[in-house]
């Protein structure tokens, strides 16, 4: 029995991608997404139908976040039903066909990822400045960006002020981002 838990212990590490020495160290020893891999063979050992994971890509680099996202959609595929906790709209967006969002406990969306896009009128996007600046320009499209500081402006991504547009009026400024 003990060969047999070892030997599925060892097909479930080389599945997230982690050495089968690791089988012989502390937790503490391993690194973040060391663990996180490790978390999710441990949740993986019973062969659950439905597994649960609570932000299982947090705190590791983005290679091993692709190789965790592409496990996880094999295990998807093969059948698993996975639930899984995200602050990364881009993680979510990239596994997930039904999205429910909770604020404060209390679920306010329920619905397909595609719909939920669908809904999103504007993004805001963060621009750090090469070059500090005093004020906004005026720009064609006025409103559409704010100055935080004299290193960062906030701009509102939509329909009437795209990205393009955007760092074709910061280009005709010279700002630099």
């Amino acid at each position: 029995l003990r060969a047999k838990a070892r030997i599925r212990c060892e097909r479930l590490m080389e599945m997230v991608e982690l050495d089968a020495s690791v089988l012989d160290a502390y937790p503490h020893e391993l690194s973040g997404g060391m663990k996180r891999r490790l978390m999710i063979a441990r949740a993986l050992v019973h062969e659950p139908k439905l597994l649960i994971l609570d932000e299982p890509t947090a705190g590791v680099d983005i290679e091993i976040r692709y190789s965790m996202w592409n496990f996880m959609r094999e295990l998807n595929a093969s059948g698993k039903t996975i639930i899984l906790t995200t602050h990364y709209l881009e993680e979510a967006e990239s596994l997930c066909r039904h999205i429910g969002i909770i604020d404060e406990g209390e679920l306010i969306e329920s619905t397909s990822m595609k719909q939920l896009l669908s809904q999103l009128q504007m993004e805001t996007f963060v621009l750090d400045l090469k070059s500090p600046l005093r004020e906004v320009p005026r720009l064609a499209r006025d409103g559409c960006v704010r100055l935080v500081d004299e290193h960062t402006l906030e701009a509102d991504i939509t329909r009437d002020c795209s990205i393009n547009f955007l760092f074709d009026e910061l280009s005709r400024h010279d700002i630099e981002v």
